[in-house]
């Protein structure tokens, strides 16, 4: 029985872990990495921060998506430069993203701690 259960538990993480790779490639694939990383600052803010950013707002994941498809507006973005998480002071549009993946991307984003 306990067998089973360790199988099953393995099984799940393993699941688990896929997901998360499987949003970072596509976060790969559409240039997202160019200027964001999980827990690295490079151009724009880490992932986790935005996470942090996001948490507990109802609209969360709206908003990501719209940053993702259309940028942050000018002049000065949301912010992150201010805060200094950010060497831009704006993220701009990004053509190479379709609704559907800029909302994927956003549950990824948001999902990160």
């Amino acid at each position: 029985m306990k067998i089973r259960f360790l199988c099953l538990i393995g099984i799940l993480s393993l699941g688990a872990s896929g997901a998360v790779l499987a949003d970072e490639s596509l976060a790969k694939a559409k240039g997202c990495l160019a200027c964001h990383t999980v827990e690295k600052k490079l151009i724009g803010p880490t992932y986790k921060e935005v996470a942090q950013e996001y948490a507990g707002q109802k609209d969360a994941e709206a908003r990501l998506t719209n940053a993702i498809l259309k940028g942050t507006p000018l002049p000065g973005g949301v912010g992150w430069q201010k805060k200094g998480k950010a060497t831009m002071p704006f993220m701009p549009p990004n053509a190479a993203v379709k609704p559907d993946d800029a909302a994927k991307l956003a549950k990824w984003i948001l999902s990160l701690k």
